[in-house]
């Protein structure tokens, strides 16, 4: 476990400092949307505005590999489906933890899609990959989503996110609840660094900002947060923003 531990220091070197991690594996479930049609100007703009973590596709890591900076970390996310097929939210593992360390990552991702029919097949092969990673010394992130039909409450997410972390994750990424009390409850609730991920889709940039702020102060991790960041125009002012923000130079 010492690689994992050294790893993990390397992602959050102290509690004043949070990650800034921006996942751009979109396109295999639902193609090149906008934002997303060129991957190497899209990570070199990223990496200018101070983001710490990108976390992409296997086959993408031959895309932004020339711009990846010695100071960005880099994570390979293993889990598909697409919009075209009929089980979309049905993840499969479709890399492994070996493949990654290979390709030079910092971090393994899989996603787990929490209340619908598949669920116990994801929760196996997130089980699979957590055995991979700890074997090899390199962290786990789980992006822990619900998606059973219906509003999701914040209890829901409390249970995801435990369970994503009790099977196996060093590290979850899962949905804002809605307000800094219930994302409070989430991270006390959650034994390992907890990301604020999908569901903060904001159009203004200062309650967007505002959000990520009061969700840091009562525990949060830092974000994982892609397509609120990548498809707003201009992208860098708010990803400075957000960088001056989560490493505490603001």
């Amino acid at each position: 476990m010492h690689g994992t531990e050294i790893r993990m220091r390397r992602l959050f070197p102290n509690t004043q400092r949070k990650l800034f991690s921006v996942p751009l594996d979109h396109s295999v479930s639902m193609g090149p949307i906008d934002g997303l049609e060129q991957l190497p100007p899209l990570a070199a703009e990223l990496q200018d505005g101070g983001v710490d973590l990108l976390i992409v596709t296997k086959g993408a890591v031959r895309q932004i590999a020339p711009t990846l900076r010695p100071e960005v970390r880099l994570g390979v996310h293993v889990s598909a489906s697409t919009s075209l097929g009929t089980t979309s939210q049905r993840k499969v593992l479709v890399g492994s933890a070996e493949e990654a360390v290979g390709l030079g990552a910092d971090l393994l991702s899989v996603q787990v899609n929490f209340g619908v029919p598949e669920e116990p097949e994801m929760l196996r092969d997130l089980g699979e990959a957590a055995d991979q990673c700890h074997r090899l010394g390199l962290p786990l992130l789980c992006m822990a989503y619900v998606k059973k039909p219906g509003t999701v409450n914040p209890e829901e997410l409390r249970h995801a996110a435990r369970a994503a972390a009790d099977t196996g994750a060093d590290i979850v990424k899962t949905s804002y609840p809605g307000s800094p009390e219930e994302f409070a409850r989430l991270c006390s609730s959650t034994p390992v660094p907890l990301l604020i991920g999908g569901g903060v889709r904001l159009d203004d940039k200062d309650e967007f900002l505002g959000i990520v702020r009061g969700a840091m102060a009562v525990g949060g991790a830092g974000i994982c947060i892609g397509r609120n960041l990548f498809q707003r125009r201009p992208l860098l002012p708010l990803a400075r923003s957000l960088a001056e923000l989560l490493h505490g130079t603001a």
